[in-house]
């Protein structure tokens, strides 16, 4: 079994190791604080589906266990403890939880957030039933019930009952709209869930014994009822007949049912046949209710089961022990172990008719267990009482079939009972009636005055414990009023408390029991100790051991500290918990006088050490606390004082026999002085009246003191306070004072800092100023050298470009020099090879001429028309001759154009380069200009003045031929050479206004280039507008054109 502690985490796994197949217990969860104190869980419950369930801590917190995919998360933290739970909303994701300050709230488990919060019970809600569409709840309390609804969270519908009448719980059926209310009378209602009307009741068996139902059980198809109570019995009812159809009589060792769930099962459709039964021992049976047959069980006295939820697909159940903490059973494992492990099977006992039961004795079925080994099957046998009976056997024989003499051999046999059934043997032996109507009676008055402050007086570190223990002793205060006033009582019950806090009516029944058995005549000289059984055993100690009597009368040690102190007590001071089972073991097997010689025996079996003690102070140290001893010898001891002491001193002759408690009610216990404790509660209550008196007047005159000092403490506080302000308030002023006068130093500081910086300021500027201003210096220094530098540079750069541009100009200059002596050289020598050719041709064509004059004079009888053919052949042969001339003289215009628009494109070439080389100081370059241009440059003069002239040989004067009609007509003559010359051009020749000296300028020998470029266009125009007007005119001019007029 894995145990796991979920300690303060949020979230984690619920089981590290799968569990092993096979185990009933699949894990443990427990939940520590801190100091490793242990947080106890309230309540379960399961969703729909069967494979999560709630938990609510003590704390109020609330966690979900995730079965399925184990898994655990905290959901929701509510700060109180929760009184109810409820998983199984139409929202799958919305739970219920009813808190201890009797208000439900509805929480979201993925969100954590809080949907609403209902109010309207005045008591603690009890449970929370929701409608199996999961859209209406019933809330139960002790005092109503109810309905709401969850859409809106609004209350619907309130069940109101009498004060006398309690409720036990208010449920719906499965499958159904109906609600089944049962209340504390036992009567069971169902009523319609829109109406509430009432539908039906459920008959009560009005004889036999009261159940006092407590538990209820419904089948998943709604049809069967089981109800139990305070009793073995469990009732089941047909809903449908609405009729009590078995009653199921559960083992001896079910007094009580706490709670009842019935197990589904996958292939019974909703009609369970397995029923859970928890009881008051912790041990939760699973029974057939149709055979009567227990199946298993969970659960055992060692390890209790307080409450158990049972998952709806019947896979799980989810139990919370004793300790509080979870156990999850596996129910498959439970049902495999069932024909494996077996427990004792359960002595089930007759029970006798009597007139009361015999309606009930057809419908009365017992449980009995079967028990499957390997081998051999054990077999129920029931104890039948014979039909007589012997004083001696009735008094030997115990209820449950049990014999006090075959116990008591067995106790002689093993010195003590077996520890799994000592309990049983007690209430056995001691014969408890169980009276839970009379107990409850005791209960139900509360806790007695006397005990309120228990735990101030006996500090105990189990909180169950000291509820347990103040429940108890409330309970004998109000069955007898001495108990009230006993203040040894808290030691006697103690032990029992202890042994039975799981149970306290049978803790009650045990210790009342003791108390009128073996606490005989202890109250008769009440409030003192016991004299006369102090005396009885002061008797047998003389009797036997007269010597250790007579050390205890010389140290001055009277019975009252001997033996009262082992009494008052039961042996729990000097006992450890296994000795004092096996010596009560024997006490309550034995007659009521075996506590004395017990006694006894414990002095007798100490005598040694208690020779050798001689303070008071020491005796009372022995016998309140622990000592070496042993216990057999002690109990064999106490049975020969019992055998060998003389019936005169016995004290079996002055004290009674057992006698059991009545059943039903229990007996009257006045063997007390009445009017010592009827004074003394008369006292006690006159001073309980006095002390109220006097913790009320001490509450006004606390409140009074205290409404005094709270009024001067308001007023110390006031003066103190106006004090403080006065003093906060000097204290201010100082401080603003002091503030003030360091404000003004600080001020006086800052204007001198400020007087300082703003000096230091005024010399950083200036220092700055002067130093940017010689750096501003020097830059211009740097700038105007590096300018003197680069003009210094350029105007070397100018003057080397100037001086290779004026030796290229001259180089140019002296190249056109040369070209142009060259052409004029062609020319020249053109010129004469034509004036040569053309005089030739002319002095051929004269002497043509001549010989044509000759001839025609001869054959002047030769007819007009020849003449005039003749002349207009010579005259064509001319034009002819004159325009290759032209021709040649226009090819020779145009290389001289070509070569001066060359140099024209050098010249602005070199103009660029110089307007560039120029830059800046064009004034510079334009002296320097002027300077060259001053100087003398005879080549360059010489070429100005020189013109071109055309030097044409001397012409023969070539007579123009004239016509005329008679013998009488001649020729002219012809006109000289020298007119046609008079308007020819030579190259060499220059004019008038060209004759004088000019100054070099380059702008202004472009312009004479472009002036005689012009010039020598429009001649070449006009000379071509000539060339064709003659030829136009050339066949009706009686003329012969020469060179002279084509020039012209």
């Amino acid at each position: 079994m894995e145990v796991t502690d979920i300690g303060n985490k949020e979230e984690g796994k619920i089981w590290h190791r799968k569990p092993t197949p096979g185990k009933g217990v699949l894990v443990t969860v427990v939940r520590t604080a801190q100091q490793a104190k242990i947080v106890r869980f309230l309540h379960v419950t399961f969703d729909t589906t069967g494979d999560s369930f709630l938990a609510g801590d003590h704390h109020g917190n609330i966690y979900v266990f995730d079965i399925s995919r184990n898994r655990f998360r905290l959901v929701q933290k509510t700060g109180q403890a929760c009184t109810a739970l409820a998983f199984s909303l139409r929202r799958t994701t919305e739970f219920l939880v009813a808190l201890a300050d009797y208000t439900i709230k509805c929480f979201d488990k993925d969100t954590k957030q809080l949907v609403s919060w209902m109010r309207g019970h005045e008591g603690s809600v009890s449970s929370i039933s929701v409608h199996s569409s999961g859209r209406y709840a019933i809330s139960t309390s002790s005092d109503t019930a109810q309905l709401w609804d969850m859409d809106t969270f609004e209350r619907k519908r309130k069940l109101n009952i009498r004060q006398s009448v309690g409720i036990q719980r208010v449920f719906f059926l499965p499958l159904s709209n109906t609600i089944l209310s049962c209340f504390s009378d036992d009567s069971i209602f169902a009523w319609e869930s829109d109406t509430l009307s009432c539908k039906y009741q459920l008959p009560v068996p009005d004889c036999g014994p009261k159940v006092s139902y407590k538990a209820f059980a419904v089948t998943r198809d709604g049809k069967s009822l089981a109800a139990g109570g305070r009793s073995n019995l469990l009732h089941l009812w047909c809903l449908d007949s609405k009729q009590l159809i078995r009653v199921i009589q559960m083992p001896t060792q079910v007094r009580t049912v706490r709670q009842l769930d019935f197990l589904p099962d996958s292939f019974d459709r909703g009609a369970s046949q397995t029923l859970g039964v928890l009881s008051q021992d912790g041990v939760m049976r699973f029974i057939n209710i149709h055979t009567c047959k227990l199946l298993f069980h969970m659960g055992s006295h060692d390890d209790a089961i307080t409450t158990a939820t049972v998952s709806p697909n019947g896979r799980h159940v989810v139990a919370i022990m004793d300790n509080g903490s979870i156990n999850v059973y596996s129910v498959q494992s439970l049902t495999q172990e069932l024909n494996k492990v077996a427990p004792p099977p359960s002595r089930v006992a007759v029970v006798s008719g009597g007139g009361a039961d015999q309606d009930l004795s057809n419908l009365k079925v017992k449980v009995r267990s079967e028990v499957v080994q390997r081998d051999r099957q054990t077999q129920v046998k029931i104890l039948r009482p014979p039909a007589c009976f012997t004083a001696e056997e009735k008094e030997n024989e115990l209820p449950a079939g049990l014999n006090k003499k075959r116990l008591v051999a067995l106790l002689k046999g093993f010195g003590e009972y077996p520890a799994k059934y000592r309990m049983f043997v007690w209430r056995s032996l001691l014969c408890l009636p169980e009276n839970h109507a009379a107990y409850s009676s005791l209960t139900d008055k509360g806790l007695h005055s006397a005990y309120l402050t228990l735990q101030d007086k006996y500090p105990i570190k189990s909180h169950k414990l000291q509820r347990g223990l103040q429940r108890a002793l409330s309970a004998l205060a109000h069955w007898a009023a001495i108990f009230g006033e006993v203040e040894y009582l808290p030691l006697v019950a103690f032990p029992f408390v202890k042994l039975f806090q799981n149970n306290p009516m049978l803790c009650f029944e045990v210790v009342a029991t003791v108390i009128v058995n073996w606490g005989q005549h202890w109250f008769e000289y009440f409030p003192n100790p016991p004299l006369n059984i102090l005396s009885m055993a002061e008797n047998v100690l003389a009797h036997h051991d007269k010597e250790l009597l007579q050390h205890l009368v010389d140290c001055g040690i009277t019975s009252q500290l001997y033996v009262w102190p082992l009494l008052e007590t039961l042996f729990s001071e000097v006992l450890t918990r296994e000795e004092w089972l096996r010596l009560f073991d024997n006490i309550f097997s034995n007659h009521p006088s075996f506590l004395l010689l017990a006694c006894v025996a414990y002095i007798t079996c100490c005598r040694e050490p208690l020779l050798l003690c001689s303070q008071k102070e020491d005796f009372e140290y022995f016998f309140h606390h622990r000592n070496n001893l042993d216990l057999g010898a002690m109990i064999k001891e106490a049975y020969r004082l019992m055998g060998s002491t003389p019936a005169d001193i016995h004290p079996r002759t002055l004290l009674s026999d057992f006698t059991p408690l009545t059943k039903g009610q229990y007996p009257v216990f006045n063997h007390y002085p009445e009017f010592i404790v009827q004074y003394q509660s008369r006292e006690r209550e006159k001073i309980r009246l006095q002390e109220m008196e006097y913790l009320r007047e001490r509450q006004e005159v606390s409140a009074l003191h205290t409404d005094c000092v709270r009024r001067q403490a308001e007023e110390d506080a006031y003066y103190a306070q106006q004090e403080l302000l006065q003093n906060a308030e000097e204290q201010r002023r100082n401080i603003l004072a002091q503030e003030e006068e360091k404000l003004a130093q600080q001020r006086t500081k800052l204007a001198a800092m400020k007087r300082e910086l703003k000096v230091k300021e005024l010399q950083l500027l200036d220092a700055t100023k002067r130093r940017f201003l010689k750096h501003q210096q020097e830059l211009r220094a740097s700038q105007v050298q590096r300018l003197d530098q680069e003009i210094s540079t350029k105007m070397d750069l100018r003057e080397r470009e100037t001086a290779t541009a004026v030796q290229d100009l001259e180089v140019r200059q002296m190249e056109l020099e040369a070209q142009r002596k060259r052409l004029e050289q062609h020319l020249f020598k053109e010129q004469e090879r034509v004036g040569r050719e053309v005089e030739q041709e002319v002095e051929m064509k004269m002497r043509k001429a001549e010989r044509e004059q000759e001839n025609y004079t001869e054959l002047l009888h030769h007819t007009e028309t020849n003449i005039q053919a003749l002349a207009e052949a010579c005259q064509l042969g001319l034009e002819s001759d004159w325009q290759r001339e032209v021709g040649g003289r226009l090819q020779q215009v145009h290389a001289q154009q070509q070569s001066n628009r060359g140099r024209l494109a050098e010249e602005e070439r070199l103009e660029h380069t110089m307007r560039d080389v120029a830059g800046r100081k064009w004034d510079e370059v334009m002296n320097s200009r002027a300077q060259l241009q001053e100087q003398p440059l005879s080549s360059a003069e010489t070429d100005v003045r020189r013109q071109v002239r055309v030097v044409s040989p001397p012409h023969r004067p070539i007579p123009a031929p004239s016509v005329s009609a008679g013998p009488d007509v001649r020729p002219g003559p012809a006109p000289p050479l020298k007119q046609a010359q008079t308007n020819m051009v030579c190259l060499n020749s220059q004019s008038p206004s060209e004759s004088t000296s000019t100054v070099f300028s380059l702008d202004r020998g472009r312009a004479q280039l472009d002036s005689s470029e012009r010039n020598l266009m429009k001649e070449i125009r006009e000379l071509r507008q000539k060339l064709a007007a003659r030829a136009r005119e050339g066949g009706s001019s009686p003329s012969v054109l020469t060179l002279s007029s084509v020039s012209q």
